[in-house]
């Protein structure tokens, strides 16, 4: 007995010293170094301004209410510096969204931490919302931005993810499921050519609510993910070895304008494809008006709720139902493309840290409705994601099935007659 004692304590030992030296993320380092340089900096800075007369120490306070943003250098930037604080920002976010997602923020009812550590820079909102526009928009680094809006790498880190913090708690507000009065403004054909036929809803024709899929956001491999020894750069090692933990699954639901509706994010290792949005479905029925439906691609689960092809064509009929479904897996990918032309740092995320990299993602998805909202629409060009496993049919429901198949013989059942001659 006694020995399992010590065997127990040595343990607890072991997890107590591995958990105190466990290795720092990349992001993470550079966050220490950037705030241990800043503090001896400061501390630097206090001892001169000590040694200093009363007028000299004066000027200075002076000096710093001036400035905005408030930095901790005490070197002038050069006229090239300058010049690019000014251009670089503008030339990169527009001044009316700038404007609009202050308004926003302001107005909102989330509760955000504007407490600061001595001696550390704060922008006001209107300065953090361009500041981290600015690094979602583009694929720069942190260091271009420090050296545009003069703040040290550490405050930059800080103000964005406390940005993207203050933004994740609008999720609710501005990606939420339409009520039925809504929907029934957004509704679309499930097809357009159909769309003057009479008694297709009392058939059992259904009309699209919104479409139902997936993308994958590369992000950079957590530590002790690596393969230290392999010569075979990351983002072609990425393609390859396809590791789970190197990207994350943004699940999406969107209406015809592109709009999301519903907004899943994941780690990569998740193979889950809708389970919990069918089950909410099931549980809340009245999320669905009726007569309506979800279009997705193969993988999902076909329920009364969730149209999938069929995966394996066994004629026209077959033929023509997937081909109708096609278009409307278009406007998913539209809604994809759109989003990450309009935030290009979802090309590649730096960051090994999974609640980070999720929140950066949940950002941007935000965004992109309130976007929508102001009529900044943007269109990006629609490139067929690789696929690394071929998708294999997800659940089936008995009831799913079956009206899968009252809409697959409707539909060729109308086109047939309607390419016959009268």
């Amino acid at each position: 007995m006694f020995k399992g004692y010590v065997e127990s304590a040595g343990r607890a030992v072991l997890e107590m010293m591995q958990h105190e030296w466990e290795p720092l993320s990349q992001d993470e380092l550079e966050q220490r170094l950037d705030q241990a340089v800043e503090e001896i900096l400061e501390g630097e800075f206090l001892a001169k301004v000590t040694a200093q007369p009363a007028s000299f120490v004066l000027q200075l306070v002076e000096a710093e209410l001036e400035t905005e943003p408030r930095v901790l250098s005490t070197t002038k930037p050069t006229a090239s510096e300058e010049e690019q604080s000014e251009a670089f920002p503008s030339e990169t976010v527009d001044s009316t969204a700038v404007r609009y997602l202050t308004d926003l923020l302001q107005n909102s009812n989330s509760s955000f931490s504007r407490s600061r550590l001595a001696g550390r820079a704060r922008l006001s909102l209107s300065h953090t919302v361009l500041l981290s526009l600015t690094l979602l928009s583009k694929r720069i680094s942190y260091r271009s931005v420090s050296t545009s809006f003069r703040l040290e790498k550490g405050n930059i880190h800080r103000i964005f993810f406390s940005f993207c913090e203050r933004v994740n708690m609008l999720e609710v507000q501005q990606i939420k499921w339409p009520t039925e009065k809504e929907a029934v403004k957004n509704l679309h054909h499930l097809s357009s050519l159909l769309r003057t036929v009479e008694g297709l809803e009392e058939q059992g024709f259904p009309k699209v609510l919104g479409v139902l899929g997936h993308t994958r956001i590369p992000i950079r491999l957590p530590i002790g993910k690596h393969d230290v020894g392999s010569t075979v750069p990351e983002v072609k090692r990425m393609k390859k070895e396809a590791h789970p933990d190197s990207w994350l699954n943004l699940e999406l639901v969107c209406d015809c304008n592109g709009r999301f509706l519903y907004c899943r994010i994941s780690r990569g290792s998740d193979t889950d494809r809708a389970s919990a949005l069918r089950d909410k479905l099931r549980q809340n029925p009245d999320m669905m008006p009726a007569g309506t439906c979800l279009v997705a691609r193969v993988g999902y689960p076909l329920t009364p709720y969730i149209l999938t092809p069929h995966a394996v064509s066994h004629g026209p009929r077959e033929n023509l139902y997937n081909k109708t479904l096609e278009v409307h897996w278009n406007i998913l990918d539209q809604a994809v493309a759109d989003l990450k032309a309009r935030f290009q740092r979802l090309s590649y995320l730096d960051m090994g840290n999974y609640e980070r990299a999720r929140a950066v993602v949940l950002t941007a998805c935000i965004l992109h409705n309130v976007f929508l909202d102001m009529g900044q629409a943007i269109k990006g060009c629609v490139e067929k994601e690789e696929v690394m496993v071929q998708e294999e049919e997800g659940e089936v429901e008995e009831e799913g099935v079956n009206r899968r198949n009252v809409i697959t013989d409707l539909l060729y059942k109308e086109l047939d007659a309607g390419s016959k001659p009268t």
